[in-house]
Protein backbone atom coordinates (compact mmCIF):
# COMPACT_ATOMS: atom_id res chain seq x y z
CA UNK A 1 0.00 0.00 0.00
CA UNK A 2 1.34 3.73 -1.04
CA UNK A 3 0.67 6.03 1.26
CA UNK A 4 -0.01 9.60 -0.36
CA UNK A 5 1.69 12.60 0.37
CA UNK A 6 -1.38 14.50 1.19
CA UNK A 7 -1.93 11.76 4.14
CA UNK A 8 2.10 12.33 5.34
CA UNK A 9 1.94 16.06 5.28
CA UNK A 10 -1.38 15.47 7.06
CA UNK A 11 0.27 13.70 9.90
CA UNK A 12 3.19 15.85 9.83
CA UNK A 13 0.64 18.48 10.63
CA UNK A 14 -0.54 16.51 13.54
CA UNK A 15 2.57 15.94 15.00
CA UNK A 16 4.36 12.95 13.87
CA UNK A 17 8.14 13.04 12.66
CA UNK A 18 9.18 11.04 9.06
CA UNK A 19 10.38 8.42 11.02
CA UNK A 20 7.30 7.83 13.18
CA UNK A 21 5.61 8.04 9.71
CA UNK A 22 7.53 5.56 8.45
CA UNK A 23 6.80 3.37 11.82
CA UNK A 24 3.01 3.87 11.85
CA UNK A 25 1.91 3.31 8.72
CA UNK A 26 3.92 -0.04 8.79
CA UNK A 27 2.15 -0.87 11.56
CA UNK A 28 -0.82 0.06 10.03
CA UNK A 29 -0.14 -2.36 6.57
CA UNK A 30 1.76 -5.28 8.44
CA UNK A 31 -0.37 -5.51 12.47
CA UNK A 32 1.64 -6.24 15.23
CA UNK A 33 5.38 -6.35 15.05
CA UNK A 34 8.65 -6.92 17.16
CA UNK A 35 10.88 -3.90 17.32
CA UNK A 36 13.08 -5.62 15.35
CA UNK A 37 11.11 -6.22 12.25
CA UNK A 38 9.31 -3.08 12.29
CA UNK A 39 13.37 -1.30 11.89
CA UNK A 40 13.83 -3.52 8.62
CA UNK A 41 10.29 -2.79 7.46
CA UNK A 42 9.77 0.78 8.16
CA UNK A 43 13.49 1.35 7.15
CA UNK A 44 14.37 2.92 10.02
CA UNK A 45 17.97 2.48 11.55
CA UNK A 46 17.60 0.00 14.29
CA UNK A 47 19.38 2.35 17.04
CA UNK A 48 16.50 4.85 16.66
CA UNK A 49 13.77 2.29 16.60
CA UNK A 50 13.21 2.39 20.25
CA UNK A 51 12.63 5.84 20.47
CA UNK A 52 10.57 6.05 17.40
CA UNK A 53 8.18 3.42 19.26
CA UNK A 54 8.45 5.54 22.62
CA UNK A 55 7.35 8.34 20.94
CA UNK A 56 4.47 6.97 19.33
CA UNK A 57 2.77 5.61 22.49
CA UNK A 58 3.76 8.82 24.38
CA UNK A 59 1.38 10.40 21.55
CA UNK A 60 -0.99 7.53 21.57
CA UNK A 61 -0.52 6.10 17.98
CA UNK A 62 0.59 2.62 18.93
CA UNK A 63 0.52 0.16 22.22
CA UNK A 64 2.24 -2.08 23.17
CA UNK A 65 1.97 -6.12 23.31
CA UNK A 66 4.26 -7.70 26.19
CA UNK A 67 5.39 -10.64 24.86
CA UNK A 68 9.01 -12.38 24.30
CA UNK A 69 10.11 -10.32 21.92
CA UNK A 70 7.76 -7.49 22.51
CA UNK A 71 5.10 -6.51 19.95
CA UNK A 72 4.02 -3.24 18.94
CA UNK A 73 0.93 -2.62 16.91
CA UNK A 74 -1.07 0.50 15.65
CA UNK A 75 -4.21 2.14 17.15
CA UNK A 76 -6.95 2.79 14.88
CA UNK A 77 -6.13 5.87 12.44
CA UNK A 78 -9.67 7.14 14.37
CA UNK A 79 -8.31 6.65 17.83
CA UNK A 80 -5.00 7.99 16.67
CA UNK A 81 -5.91 11.22 14.84
CA UNK A 82 -9.09 12.24 17.95
CA UNK A 83 -6.54 11.68 20.57
CA UNK A 84 -3.76 13.77 18.72
CA UNK A 85 -6.42 16.53 17.81
CA UNK A 86 -7.49 17.07 21.76
CA UNK A 87 -3.71 16.61 22.99
CA UNK A 88 -2.56 19.59 20.51
CA UNK A 89 -5.89 21.70 21.19
CA UNK A 90 -4.94 22.05 24.97
CA UNK A 91 -1.50 22.36 24.54
CA UNK A 92 -2.33 25.26 22.19
CA UNK A 93 -4.95 26.44 25.06
CA UNK A 94 -2.06 26.06 27.68
CA UNK A 95 -0.10 28.04 25.67
CA UNK A 96 -2.17 30.64 24.58
CA UNK A 97 -3.27 31.13 28.38
CA UNK A 98 0.87 31.27 29.35
CA UNK A 99 1.20 34.09 26.86
CA UNK A 100 -1.59 36.08 27.46
CA UNK A 101 -1.61 36.24 31.13
CA UNK A 102 2.63 37.98 30.68
CA UNK A 103 1.68 39.62 26.65
CA UNK A 104 -1.47 41.21 27.34
CA UNK A 105 -0.33 43.40 30.28
CA UNK A 106 2.55 44.95 28.59
CA UNK A 107 0.56 45.84 25.43
CA UNK A 108 -1.82 47.39 27.97
CA UNK A 109 0.91 49.17 29.85
CA UNK A 110 2.79 50.20 26.76
CA UNK A 111 -0.65 51.43 25.06
CA UNK A 112 0.76 50.23 21.71
CA UNK A 113 -1.30 51.63 19.51
CA UNK A 114 -3.19 49.05 16.74
CA UNK A 115 -2.45 49.28 12.98
CA UNK A 116 -5.44 48.73 11.06
CA UNK A 117 -5.56 47.65 7.35
CA UNK A 118 -6.72 50.50 5.43
CA UNK A 119 -6.49 51.40 2.48
CA UNK A 120 -7.30 54.15 -0.40
CA UNK A 121 -8.20 53.56 -3.79
CA UNK A 122 -8.42 55.98 -6.27
CA UNK A 123 -9.29 55.79 -9.67
CA UNK A 124 -12.38 53.65 -11.22
CA UNK A 125 -10.71 50.91 -12.72
CA UNK A 126 -8.72 50.21 -9.07
CA UNK A 127 -11.86 50.80 -7.10
CA UNK A 128 -13.51 48.36 -9.88
CA UNK A 129 -10.80 45.39 -9.58
CA UNK A 130 -10.70 45.86 -5.61
CA UNK A 131 -15.27 45.56 -6.03
CA UNK A 132 -14.27 42.12 -7.77
CA UNK A 133 -11.75 40.91 -5.85
CA UNK A 134 -14.01 41.13 -2.56
CA UNK A 135 -17.36 40.02 -4.01
CA UNK A 136 -14.80 36.95 -4.96
CA UNK A 137 -13.48 36.10 -1.80
CA UNK A 138 -17.33 36.40 -0.24
CA UNK A 139 -18.68 33.05 1.38
CA UNK A 140 -21.60 33.91 3.24
CA UNK A 141 -23.31 37.12 2.82
CA UNK A 142 -22.82 40.13 1.24
CA UNK A 143 -24.09 43.88 2.37
CA UNK A 144 -24.32 46.39 -0.57
CA UNK A 145 -25.74 50.01 -0.50
CA UNK A 146 -25.54 52.17 -3.46
CA UNK A 147 -26.58 55.56 -3.13
CA UNK A 148 -25.93 56.42 -7.15
CA UNK A 149 -26.12 53.06 -9.07
CA UNK A 150 -23.10 53.21 -11.68
CA UNK A 151 -23.59 51.22 -15.03
CA UNK A 152 -19.69 50.08 -14.69
CA UNK A 153 -20.61 48.64 -11.30
CA UNK A 154 -23.28 46.52 -12.29
CA UNK A 155 -21.86 44.88 -15.35
CA UNK A 156 -18.16 44.54 -13.38
CA UNK A 157 -21.07 43.22 -10.23
CA UNK A 158 -23.36 41.23 -11.88
CA UNK A 159 -21.67 38.11 -13.00
CA UNK A 160 -20.02 37.41 -9.87
CA UNK A 161 -23.65 38.13 -7.68
CA UNK A 162 -25.22 35.67 -9.93
CA UNK A 163 -22.50 32.87 -9.40
CA UNK A 164 -22.93 33.85 -5.60
CA UNK A 165 -26.82 33.33 -6.23
CA UNK A 166 -26.47 30.09 -7.43
CA UNK A 167 -24.05 29.22 -4.49
CA UNK A 168 -26.90 30.03 -2.21
CA UNK A 169 -24.99 33.30 -0.63
CA UNK A 170 -27.11 36.03 1.05
CA UNK A 171 -26.92 39.05 -1.23
CA UNK A 172 -28.59 42.50 -0.04
CA UNK A 173 -28.83 45.33 -1.65
CA UNK A 174 -30.31 48.96 -0.75
CA UNK A 175 -30.64 51.61 -3.36
CA UNK A 176 -32.49 55.29 -3.67
CA UNK A 177 -35.86 54.99 -4.54
CA UNK A 178 -35.05 57.50 -7.98
CA UNK A 179 -33.03 54.48 -9.32
CA UNK A 180 -34.71 53.18 -12.67
CA UNK A 181 -36.92 50.42 -12.96
CA UNK A 182 -35.20 48.41 -15.67
CA UNK A 183 -31.63 48.32 -12.53
CA UNK A 184 -33.73 47.62 -10.18
CA UNK A 185 -35.05 44.58 -12.07
CA UNK A 186 -31.32 43.72 -12.99
CA UNK A 187 -30.80 43.66 -9.33
CA UNK A 188 -33.86 41.71 -8.09
CA UNK A 189 -32.89 39.00 -10.05
CA UNK A 190 -29.25 38.91 -8.54
CA UNK A 191 -30.03 39.58 -4.82
CA UNK A 192 -32.87 40.91 -2.02
CA UNK A 193 -33.60 44.86 -3.13
CA UNK A 194 -34.81 47.36 -0.70
CA UNK A 195 -35.26 51.30 -1.58
CA UNK A 196 -35.39 54.32 0.77
CA UNK A 197 -35.64 57.48 0.41
CA UNK A 198 -32.53 58.76 1.29
CA UNK A 199 -28.71 57.39 1.29
CA UNK A 200 -25.96 59.05 2.37
CA UNK A 201 -22.54 57.31 1.45
CA UNK A 202 -22.53 54.04 0.25
CA UNK A 203 -20.43 50.62 -0.05
CA UNK A 204 -20.30 47.16 0.60
CA UNK A 205 -19.60 44.85 3.36
CA UNK A 206 -18.21 40.91 2.96
CA UNK A 207 -18.83 38.53 5.56
CA UNK A 208 -18.62 40.53 8.26
CA UNK A 209 -14.75 40.96 7.37
CA UNK A 210 -13.77 43.16 5.14
CA UNK A 211 -15.59 47.00 3.79
CA UNK A 212 -15.09 48.89 1.11
CA UNK A 213 -16.69 52.69 1.23
CA UNK A 214 -17.49 54.38 -1.80
CA UNK A 215 -16.63 57.99 -1.24
CA UNK A 216 -16.67 59.71 -4.93
CA UNK A 217 -19.02 59.40 -7.90
CA UNK A 218 -19.03 61.75 -10.22
CA UNK A 219 -20.73 62.05 -13.60
CA UNK A 220 -18.15 62.43 -15.89
CA UNK A 221 -15.35 60.33 -13.97
CA UNK A 222 -17.56 57.54 -12.79
CA UNK A 223 -16.01 56.39 -8.88
CA UNK A 224 -12.99 58.28 -8.11
CA UNK A 225 -12.05 57.36 -4.25
CA UNK A 226 -12.84 54.45 -1.90
CA UNK A 227 -11.36 53.61 1.20
CA UNK A 228 -11.21 49.30 1.68
CA UNK A 229 -10.38 47.82 5.22
CA UNK A 230 -10.28 44.84 6.88
CA UNK A 231 -10.16 46.73 10.45
CA UNK A 232 -12.89 44.71 12.76
CA UNK A 233 -14.17 47.78 14.42
CA UNK A 234 -14.64 49.77 11.01
CA UNK A 235 -16.38 46.73 9.80
CA UNK A 236 -18.58 46.88 12.83
CA UNK A 237 -19.75 50.49 12.22
CA UNK A 238 -20.97 49.90 8.68
CA UNK A 239 -22.50 47.19 9.02
CA UNK A 240 -24.73 48.58 12.24
CA UNK A 241 -25.22 51.40 10.07
CA UNK A 242 -26.21 49.27 6.48
CA UNK A 243 -28.66 47.46 9.20
CA UNK A 244 -30.51 49.94 10.50
CA UNK A 245 -30.93 51.63 6.81
CA UNK A 246 -32.27 48.33 5.82
CA UNK A 247 -34.52 47.86 8.41
CA UNK A 248 -36.37 51.02 7.41
CA UNK A 249 -36.10 50.75 3.34
CA UNK A 250 -38.80 49.11 1.70
CA UNK A 251 -38.80 45.76 -0.14
CA UNK A 252 -39.46 46.19 -4.06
Amino acid sequence: MTVSETTRRALKDFGLTEYEIKAYISLVEAGPLPASQLSTSAGIPYSKIYEILGNLERKGWVEIEQGRPSKYFAKPPSTALEFSRVRIENTLKSSQTDAMSELQPLYEKKEVQERPDIWIVRGQNNILDRIKETLGRTRRELLVAMPVVPESVISVAAPLLSLMNNHGIKVSIMVPSLTSKDTIRKLKGLAEVRVREQMFGGGLISDSNEIIILLGEEPEKGLTLAISSEHAGLVKFGKIYFEFLWENSKPV
